[in-house]
């Protein structure tokens, strides 16, 4: 499988900082993906660069022009010959979930757009579905609004590199996390509370069974526990 091409494209790519850190960094140097980011305005128009634009039919704050966002897209999908996801980060989008990383670390080339204001201009989303080589996906991280798509970004990135082939030191850990547990009727359950040394801890002890040294029971005592957080703390 070749190698993993992410672009970014943002009015600010300093905000994209934090992939040069911790695994994401490393994975980069030792060469298990790519990833780059545009600066939007390097494709805008005119002596100001400006990327936006008043909406159609009225209303507050500002749209985020096609013209250089298309031309930044196309850009970018020139890097690979192979099939684009394009990402368009918004609050209306289908909700990011474990299962949705695991489909995109398959993926060839990924472009996330970084909307800002009121958002991009829709016709990009219209355009890029009929284009061939392009899948459009409308991606939220959360029934929540942030200031522009670098955050949900930046979220989606770790999610999905992490489950790269190489990225974690010891992969079986990935088969214990929340949401990568499966419960009796394959419902996705948080992980277990976990414990390190010393075994009492100002007051607090660390549950006997874990120092049992008696791997069964542990393992069904992870089990009970992993079910009734995920009843605690999702109802």
């Amino acid at each position: 499988m070749s190698k993993l091409q992410f672009d970014v494209i943002s009015i600010f790519p300093e905000y994209l900082a934090p992939l040069s850190l911790s695994l994401v960094g490393k994975a980069q140097e030792n060469e298990l993906i790519d990833i780059a980011i545009t600066d939007l305005r390097d494709f805008a128009q005119g002596a100001h660069k400006s990327v936006d634009d008043t909406p159609y039919g009225g209303g507050a704050g500002m749209v985020m022009s096609a013209e250089p966002w298309a031309n930044a897209i196309e850009s970018v999908a020139q890097k690979s010959t192979g099939h684009h996801e394009l990402i368009m980060l918004t609050p209306a989008g289908k909700r990011f979930d474990q299962s949705m990383a695991y489909e995109l670390a398959q993926k060839e080339h990924l472009i996330f757009a970084c909307g800002r204001y009121e958002g991009i201009d829709y016709r990009i989303t219209e355009h890029y579905q009929g284009v061939e080589n392009f899948t459009v996906r409308e991606i939220s991280i959360g029934d929540y609004v942030l200031n522009g798509g670098e955050v949900a970004a930046l979220v989606i990135l770790e999610a999905i590199i992490r489950l790269i082939p190489g990225v974690i030191g010891n992969p079986a850990s990935l088969e214990e996390e929340s949401h990568s547990i499966r419960g009796e009727e394959n419902e996705n359950l948080v992980e277990y509370p976990s414990y390190t040394k010393p075994a009492s801890w100002r007051g607090h002890e660390v549950p006997p069974v874990l120092l049992s040294g008696n791997h069964a029971e542990i393992a069904r005592w992870r089990s009970a526990q992993s079910e009734a957080r995920t009843r605690q703390l999702r109802e």
